[in-house]
């Protein structure tokens, strides 16, 4: 494994639509890179036997989950050209609407962008220990499953 510091991905509550365009932005001087793929994970109204989700309640076992990201961000800068690569998930109460995971890839052209993009969300579905409680309109809750 590389000497690479490991990042935190986490952010306490939303990840708010200005974090996003900033980071957006930060790139215009990074005159080498021709494609950006984005993926935003948006908390779903979901209705289960009746009840609509309001919330979901994020938890994770952070330091685990931390070196598991450096490992996939590792094995996908080895795979992939890519740039750049920004990782955010939110803990805590995120509400219905809100964004809870912004996946942020760069490269020289849009394919390796992409699919890096799409691999890291995937990855992070499978392989991150990060739990939600999803929180109902009657106010009982059901931990979500992951399909």
């Amino acid at each position: 494994m590389s000497e690479k510091k490991i990042r935190n991905i986490f952010i306490e509550g939303a990840i708010s639509p200005s974090f996003i365009a900033d980071s957006i932005a930060g790139h215009s001087s990074k005159t080498t890179i021709g494609g950006h793929s984005i993926f935003m994970g948006q908390v779903r109204n979901d209705e289960v036997d009746g009840k609509l989700v309001t919330a979901i309640e994020y938890t994770a076992y952070e330091d685990l989950a931390l070196e598991k990201m450096h490992e996939i961000r590792e094995e996908i800068f080895a795979r992939y050209p890519l740039h750049c690569m920004h990782v955010h998930h939110s803990l805590g109460n995120i509400k219905t609407g809100e964004i809870c995971l912004f996946v942020f890839t760069s490269a020289a052209h849009r394919k390796p962008a992409i699919d890096a993009c799409t691999e890291i969300v995937e990855r992070i579905k499978a392989e991150l220990p990060i739990w939600g409680k999803e929180i109902f309109d009657n106010k009982t809750h059901q931990w979500k499953e992951n399909k």
